[in-house]
């Protein structure tokens, strides 16, 4: 059985606020839980297809920064 994580994800999260996309941030960071990187690394896409290439500037450098 082949799942679509990029799809599950978008589904799961389509009328979800700020306020829950948030909290699901939060909690998969604070739990460390390697199951939950799948969905941080959808959104993490979300977030560089969307973004402005000044903006995807401002992403690498504090990718860099944090490692």
């Amino acid at each position: 059985m082949k799942i679509d994580i990029r799809k599950s994800i978008r589904e799961n999260f389509k009328d979800a606020s700020t306020d829950e996309i948030k909290a699901s941030i939060t909690s998969a960071l604070e739990d460390k839980e390697e199951i939950t990187l799948p969905g941080l690394g959808v959104f993490l896409e979300i977030l560089w297809e969307n973004s402005e290439d000044s903006e995807k500037e401002y992403i690498l450098s504090t990718i860099q920064k944090g490692i």
